[in-house]
């Protein structure tokens, strides 16, 4: 008979499609976590992956996976549920978001306002929000590109310019702005695919024919900015960003595209029964003043919950 374990256990590896980092992240022993996977597969009466070259999740696995991690969030969010209707606690919220560098003052005013209210954060790729969301692994999610809205609800929380980030004695630092076609031949230093960034530049270059340049991919956003400022390359900033740290030694310029620009959303599952602590961290993200006063550039569009 399957248990709560080893359906947990089955999740993990369909995930990492890999029975050794399985076994490491759950702690277990690799031929314990085989024989249980093994067992499953036999209860069910078929096989969940396909072992010719490499572990890889089959058709059926991929079926029963969905069907599990639904199951799953839906008695993690029954035991939090009971635990906030019987007060044992003020509550949680489990926050997911690709950068929480637009994120760290309207979280540190809700810890504020709520301090008995306990914060999860997890850093996501957007690829991943949809699904983490729809199996209540995570109660709300901030994104910077487009997410498929099937199953989902949003509320746009900023659309605001992304504009070129050059070193200070590049030609481009005293523009007034560039256009795409300029950006051709320059070396970019960017984010890895999946990443916002990344989505944007590849989009534009597709756009006008063009083939991005890139002489480093990185998921370090403080390393990104240092090796743009010493030379190696250009990339992109939010507007955001030059609001938030205006004295960085960078230049930077507007691009001539109307749709070079970056829209932050708020995303929560259409089906979840949010909690109490995650109803009130939604609110507090959707009201937060995105705009400062006076920055005409930046379009901030609020919706409801």
């Amino acid at each position: 008979m399957m248990d709560l374990t080893t359906l947990r256990q089955f999740v993990v590896v369909a995930r990492l499609e890999h029975l050794s980092r399985a076994a490491d992240e759950l702690h277990v022993a690799q031929p314990s976590l085989s024989r249980t996977i093994a067992r499953l597969e036999s209860e069910l009466g078929t096989p969940l992956f396909d072992r010719t070259n490499r572990l890889r999740l089959n058709p059926a696995g991929a079926l029963f996976r969905g069907y599990v991690e639904r199951a799953l969030g839906e008695l993690d969010a029954g035991q939090r549920a009971v635990a906030e209707a019987t007060e044992q606690g003020a509550g949680s919220v489990r926050l997911a978001a690709e950068t929480f560098l637009a994120l760290t003052e309207p979280i540190a005013a809700f810890k504020r306002a709520h301090p008995t209210i306990e914060i999860e954060l997890h850093q996501l790729p957007a690829d991943d929000m949809p699904r983490r969301l729809r199996t209540q692994d995570v109660d709300l999610c901030v994104a910077s590109q487009p997410i498929p809205s099937a199953g989902l609800r949003s509320a746009v929380l900023l659309d605001e310019p992304v504009l070129v980030v050059t070193p200070l004695d590049h030609p481009f630092a005293q523009r007034k702005s560039v256009r795409v076609e300029e950006l051709a031949d320059e070396p970019f230093v960017i984010a890895r695919k999946g990443q916002w960034q990344r989505w944007l530049l590849d989009r534009l270059f597709a756009q006008t024919g063009l083939t991005p340049r890139i002489v480093c991919e990185s998921d370090e956003a403080a390393a990104i900015q240092e090796l743009i400022r010493s030379g190696l390359g250009i990339g992109f900033n939010p507007d955001f960003a030059r609001r938030a740290v205006p004295d960085y030694p960078v230049a930077r310029i507007p691009v001539d595209h109307p749709e070079c620009r970056r829209t932050l959303s708020l995303l929560w599952s259409a089906d979840a029964n949010l909690s109490t602590a995650a109803r009130l961290m939604r609110t507090a993200i959707t009201s937060w003043p995105w705009t400062p006063p006076g920055q005409g550039e930046v379009r901030p569009r609020r919706a409801g919950p």
